[in-house]
């Protein structure tokens, strides 16, 4: 059964790191930029993450991943640019509309945290084997069946969209035509969609019938045929978000309880 991923294989240090290190600093980076409403916070954490995409060479990539919320940003920028209910400081006008310094500034904090999220799940993503992260979450005890699950949820979006590829390249060399006019792209719609699921389903019987053959419903805890070492900098990496996410939520819940 053929697997695809969005990993991008180079030899750096970023894609030495252990997975659970890069998942700490994903959700250490996530978590601290909604706990500080700041966007100075935001910013480091992206700056973070933008230069360990240079040192891992996956940058080029990330931009994708960037760009698809382009639009989205834009339009939270002009709606709450306008309407935000904290709103008091108009800043420049275009025409009838009327755009306030506060909702700006906090269409600008909400962008940095989608595009901080997008980096640091990216550069997770970009830089490990979904095999890889599904194991190393396994050897530090997460359940084998949520493993399953976390390994295919990983794998569905570029799998679906790597066989939504090959069926259109089919369907274009028996004469159907994928460009032109609304109705000409609906028709290639269905002509796309009938496939696509019935291949799904059958890859989904594929797995039932893999994963029982490789022993998925036993009793016993699995052995592994890889083994993900926990390197000195993986300790130290993970030693200090835990100190810095600790050290955040103390401070916000006593800023809560001294209001």
């Amino acid at each position: 059964m053929k697997t695809v991923s969005l990993y991008v294989d180079k030899d750096t240090f970023v894609h030495k790191l252990e997975p659970v290190t890069k998942l700490w600093y994903a959700f250490t980076s996530v978590i601290l930029s909604f706990i500080f409403p700041s966007i100075w916070m935001g910013l480091l954490f992206l700056s973070i993450s933008v230069f360990l995409s240079l040192v891992a060479r996956v940058l080029k990539n990330m931009v994708g991943f960037v760009s698809a919320v382009l639009v989205v940003s834009l339009t939270m920028l002009v709606i709450q640019g306008m309407f935000y209910k904290e709103n008091a400081t108009l800043v420049f006008t275009i025409g009838d509309l009327k755009f306030y310094k506060e909702g700006l500034v906090h269409a600008t904090l909400l962008i940095i945290r989608i595009v901080n999220m997008i980096t640091a799940f990216g550069l997770l993503i970009l830089t490990t084997r979904p095999s890889d992260m599904v194991t190393n979450l396994v050897q530090k005890g997460l359940s084998p069946k949520l493993g399953y699950i976390l390994s295919s949820v990983l794998q569905i979006i570029p799998q679906m969209l790597s066989a939504a590829s090959t069926i259109i390249d089919a369907q274009r060399s028996r004469g159907l035509e994928t460009e032109g006019n609304f109705s000409q792209k609906l028709k290639a719609f269905f002509a796309l969609i009938g496939p696509l699921v019935l291949s799904s389903l059958v890859e989904a019987r594929e797995r039932a019938v893999a994963i029982e053959v490789r022993g998925f419903g036993a009793t016993k805890r699995p052995t592994f045929v890889k083994l993900i070492p926990e390197t000195r900098t993986d300790r130290f990496v993970k030693f200090i978000m835990k100190f810095v996410l600790v050290i955040a939520v103390v401070w916000r819940v006593t800023l809560w309880i001294l209001k």
